[in-house]
């Protein structure tokens, strides 16, 4: 009976951390696109060079959120491998 216990801890383990990781990845390319739109709004870029700015942040951003995304899970799973 403990091993279905355990066995569902694990499975909400891990629903967290993927909500966790999701989370975290939108929140962290959001806010390098941000940054991206603040570049355009401060020097007041007009054309093509605020499409190419805006264009470079949702790049990077969308570039930044996989690496958290992928992080945080290869991390989590290695954890779980040691058996912490």
């Amino acid at each position: 009976m403990d091993m279905g216990r355990e066995s569902r801890w694990e499975k909400d383990a891990m629903t967290v951390e993927i909500v966790f990781a999701l989370v975290t990845a939108v929140v962290l390319a959001a806010a390098v696109f941000a940054a991206a739109l603040a570049l355009t709004l401060v020097f007041d870029l007009a054309g093509s060079a605020s499409k190419g700015v805006l264009m470079a942040g949702a790049l990077v951003g969308a570039a930044v959120g996989m690496w958290r995304l992928v992080r945080v899970l290869y991390r989590f799973d290695a954890e779980r491998r040691k058996g912490h």
